[in-house]
């Protein structure tokens, strides 16, 4: 394959990858549904692995605010366990909001999740709304993300 294919190549997938530097998701508001797993199994199924999670929720836009209307937090079955929000909350530009769910609460499960709702007055940059998991037990550690995928209600 010649330089020039491959360079073109290479360009269209990486334009049509998912989060691609190339793609600017822009938007008035969202809903995002974000995974987050208060423990995951490791080798036996009955020996779950504790693990606290971080919600980040991060203004992307450098001129904007947008306003969290709402963050609630599911369990594995779909019962909401707490709202995190009791009212809107206003984030300004480049600003990050963070949520945090301890090691020691074990109320959403391995199947848990995060619904964040957010507004703005005018079309921004959409924000980055993912979870950090970690957890250590004697000498193993473990830690990963999920991003935040926009959901229609």
């Amino acid at each position: 394959m010649s330089v020039l294919r491959f360079a073109i190549v290479s360009a269209l997938l990486l334009a049509a990858w998912p989060g691609s530097v190339f793609a600017q998701d822009l938007s008035t508001g969202q809903t995002v549904y974000v995974p987050a797993y208060s423990h995951i199994y490791h080798g036996s199924k009955s020996r779950p692995f504790a693990l606290a999670v971080t919600l980040s929720i991060r203004n992307t836009d450098p001129r904007n605010a947008v306003m969290l209307t709402s963050v609630d937090y599911y369990d594995t079955q779909g019962k909401l366990v707490k709202v995190h929000l009791l009212k809107p909350e206003r984030l300004g530009p480049l600003a990050t909001r963070e949520i945090l769910v301890d090691e020691s609460d074990s109320s959403g499960g391995s199947g848990a999740n995060f619904v964040v709702r957010w507004r703005a007055d005018k079309t921004v940059n959409a924000p980055i709304i993912e979870t950090v998991m970690i957890g250590t037990q004697g000498q193993q550690g473990i830690s990963f993300r999920c991003l935040g995928r926009e959901i229609q209600e």
